[in-house]
Formats: structure tokens, C-alpha cells, sequence
């Protein structure tokens, strides 16, 4: 058995871990499917230029509202889809060259599961497995889509995140099985791409975990896009293959060629026999870490979605620079802070968010003030004929200090940034309106106003 002196399981963050400064350890980089990860292949940047493209088509279709003259044509899928993922797929493999080509790094095709403490069996297709060793192991296995037992039990085909993507024509007709910010960025994909789409959602509202006004004006701007299916479940899925047929817990149905499965996602820890390592999970699987990403195995380390309580791929990256820290210094550990992490949902419109909904303020007890302020009151707003879009900010009234902000419209995620700098260095929102100039006619200037409408005094 060859022993290695880090071992890293995955090679999407867990990839980011490896640097040069790590040239005189024999290290190893295990990837059973992905090299890149889910983001780069599966995830945020294939979707986010699916977005984009939407969002160019749409623009296009709405043009007349800017006594602008043209014709939409709609998307070229396969085009589309060529030109995003022959990009995408030269990035996974230039990625795994340049590993391949470092002396210090072995990479090894195959799933790895744990033998014993830092021992590993990597079960590689076609060849037998391989026994390898290790002093140090960080864990960076993932997540991947769930399916759940009306869809798994049926024996007919689904899509997820993961393959949807690469489908060869848009569906004519497609059932999205989930209301979370995955369903909301692909519906408004297959709809720009010329799909009909119906969303089937257990919850009365999209985007439930957003902010409530997010959430509930978000849902009325789609009913007229969507055929929104919303407090239902689904009971069973019948029909074949290119015609499937979803019954309802409320006696309807709902046709399609194509279901998408997108309920959520569970994290990659069932398939690595942590147990014979020691390494303890919580009840939904995700390995249990301290704030050093440190696993109840000794010089075990995880990171990304196997464990993270935010999976996001900027957590992940923040984790692995962490986990990279502790290797080097396990005698002066860093940690990892999760208590501040905006996040954004590109869909149309665009949404972003950081800190505590509303209903988080209420259920805390928290006494605390609203500012709001329209996209429609701003001069660069009118610029954009835009009447939907909105900021609202939480403060603590006594002091001023920020205690989240949410954003449904144009640039969201760009927006929120001052707001998240604001929450994370501890600026009130008097000072954050008080000191900065804020160019005017700028698009910032709803994040502005929405401060000064919380009626703080400096």
C-alpha cells in the first residue's frame, strides 16, 4: 500500500486546497467523476451562462419597450449548449492536466471509500481497486441531486441539474418537480429557450427560505409565465418515457415530455463508509466539522458541500483556503465564519441576499426597523422601465446596525455588495449613507434609499 502524505477526496474545491506551497509533500487528488466539481460542470458557471443567454433573448423580445426595433428569434439551443460546455469541458480537462503534469500530485480516477482511519480503496472502472494511505486527508466528495421515491420508484426517466444542461433540444413541455432558486434559474432557461414549463412546489410560495417580500413578490411575477402547481405534491409518476404524467396529492395532473427533479441536493458522505474511519455525520449526512473544518477523525478535514450548513461554491472556496491553512499550521488553526453569507438566485429577475429575512427578526424576537425602496423611484430605474424591482433593508433601530438586506431586480448580486462589506466590517447604515458618495444617476441609488427610509438618525 502506498502512503501518500495528503490525500484529497473530490477535485472541486477540494482541488483549490493544493497549492505550491504543498511541492514537498507526496500528495494525491482522488476524483471519481468531475474534475473541476459541480460548479464548473454542473452547477454555477454552466447555469449562470445559460442565464445570461436567457436573459440576452428576453432582452431581445422586450425591446419594444425601449423604441427599440427587433426581431426576436429565440435561442439556438444546441449552439448554446455547444459553445457554453465545449468551454466548460476544456476547462475540466486543462485542469486535470496541469495536476497531472505537477511531480509532487498523483491523480487517481475512482470512487474512494475508507478502509480504516486514513486508509482508503479507490475502485477504478475496469482495473482492480487500489489500497492507498495517508497522513492527512481533507474529504471534498460533494453533493449531488435527490430523488425522491415517487420519481425513484417509478422506473421512468428524470432530469436533474446535472443533465438537464446537456439536453440536446429544449422540451416542449417541462414539469420542474421543486420551487428552491435551482427550479427558478432552469425554469426561466427552458422558458427563454421556448419550453412550457410547470412548477410543482410542496410550499404555497417560490423561493420559500428567501425574505417574504422576495418570496411572495417573486411568485406573482412568474404566474404569468409559469403553470405554477403551488401546495401540491407529487403521489406517483406514470406515463413513458417523452410522455409522462405527474399525479398530484390534489387529484390533477400534469403532463410533460421532460421532468426536472430539483428538490434539493444531499451530500456525497454515503458512499465514502466514513464509519470505518471514524468520522461521525449529523442526521442529513453532512460530515460533522468544528470551525477549523476539522472531522472527529484525527488530521481529517472537510469541506464544501459534504459538510458545509451553506452550500455554496464561495463557502467552499472559503473552506478550502482555511483547510489549506490548518494543514500547513495545525498548531495555529483559522476558522471558518458562516454566519454572513450572501447568496443570489439568477433568475429574472435577479436576486440577492445577506443576513435575516423578516420572518428571522420576528422569530428572534428582535425589535428592529424597515427601509425599502423601489427600483421605479430611482432615475436610473426609469432609465430601465423597470416597475417590479425592489431593495429592502433590516436595522437595529437603537444602533443602526444592519441586520440584513434583500434585493429582487436588475444586478442584485452586485448590488448587495455594499450592504454585505456593511454587515461584515460592522457599519450602521447611518454612516453607510453619511460618509460614501453615492453616484447618482446610478442604479446604487436604490440600495441608498433604501437605507435612508429606515429613518435613522447619524
Amino acid at each position: 500500500m502506498h502512503r501518500h502524505e495528503l490525500v484529497v477526496i473530490g477535485a472541486g474545491s477540494g482541488n483549490a486546497v493544493v497549492d505550491d506551497s504543498f511541492a514537498d509533500l507526496d500528495v494525491a487528488i482522488v476524483e471519481d467523476r468531475w474534475f473541476g466539481g459541480t460548479c464548473l460542470n454542473a452547477g454555477c458557471i454552466p447555469s449562470k451562462m445559460f442565464a445570461h443567454t436567457a436573459h440576452v433573448a428576453r432582452a431581445v423580445e422586450d425591446a419594444g419597450t425601449y423604441d427599440v426595433d427587433a426581431e426576436p428569434g429565440g435561442i439556438r439551443w444546441r449552439n448554446a449548449r455547444d459553445r457554453i460546455f465545449r468551454r466548460l469541458d476544456a476547462e475540466r480537462e486543462e485542469g486535470r492536466r496541469g495536476r497531472e503534469a505537477q511531480d509532487f500530485v498523483t491523480v487517481y480516477e475512482g470512487r474512494a471509500r475508507f478502509t480504516g482511519p486514513r486508509t482508503l480503496r479507490i475502485e477504478r472502472s475496469g482495473t482492480p481497486p487500489l489500497d492507498i494511505g495517508a497522513t492527512q486527508v481533507v474529504i471534498a466528495a460533494g453533493g449531488r441531486p435527490l430523488i425522491p421515491p415517487p420519481v425513484s420508484d417509478s422506473g421512468l426517466p428524470c432530469e436533474t441539474s446535472d443533465t438537464v444542461m446537456r439536453l440536446d433540444a429544449p422540451p416542449r413541455r417541462l414539469a420542474i418537480l421543486g420551487g428552491g432558486y435551482i427550479a427558478a434559474e432552469l425554469a426561466e432557461v427552458f422558458a427563454a429557450a421556448g419550453s412550457a414549463v410547470t412548477i410543482v412546489e410542496k410550499e404555497r410560495r417560490l423561493l420559500g427560505p428567501q425574505d417574504e417580500t422576495v418570496s411572495r413578490r417573486f411568485t406573482e411575477l412568474v404566474r404569468s409565465r409559469y403553470d405554477l402547481r403551488l401546495g401540491r405534491e407529487l403521489t406517483a409518476l406514470g406515463g413513458s418515457p417523452g410522455a409522462l404524467r405527474l399525479a398530484l396529492d390534489d387529484g390533477s395532473t400534469v403532463d410533460a415530455d421532460t421532468l426536472l427533479v430539483a428538490v434539493g441536493r444531499i451530500p456525497n458522505s454515503d458512499r465514502l463508509d466514513l464509519g470505518a474511519a471514524g468520522i461521525a455525520t449529523h442526521d442529513d449526512g453532512r460530515v460533522i466539522v468544528d470551525a477549523h473544518q476539522r472531522t472527529t477523525a484525527e488530521s481529517v478535514y472537510a469541506l464544501g458541500d459534504i459538510c458545509s450548513p451553506v452550500p455554496l461554491k464561495h463557502v467552499a472556496n472559503r473552506e478550502a483556503k482555511v483547510v489549506a491553512h490548518n494543514l500547513r499550521h495545525p498548531d495555529d488553526p483559522i476558522a471558518c465564519d458562516h454566519d454572513l453569507v450572501p447568496a443570489a438566485v439568477f433568475t429574472r429577475p435577479q436576486i440577492a441576499s445577506v443576513g435575516a429575512t423578516e420572518q428571522d427578526c420576528r422569530a428572534r424576537g428582535l425589535d428592529y426597523a424597515v427601509g425599502t425602496a423601489e427600483y421605479a423611484d430611482t432615475a436610473y430605474g426609469w432609465a430601465m422601465e423597470d416597475t417590479t424591482g425592489f431593495c429592502k433593508v433590516l436595522a437595529d433601530p437603537g444602533s443602526g446596525r444592519i441586520l440584513g438586506a434583500h434585493l429582487l431586480g436588475a444586478e442584485a448580486p452586485t448590488l448587495i455588495q455594499p450592504l454585505v462589506l456593511a454587515l461584515t466590517l460592522g457599519i450602521d447604515a447611518p454612516t453607510l449613507t453619511g460618509s460614501p458618495y453615492w453616484i447618482h444617476p446610478a442604479l446604487t441609488e436604490v440600495v441608498e434609499n433604501a437605507l435612508l427610509d429606515l429613518g435613522l438618525d447619524p
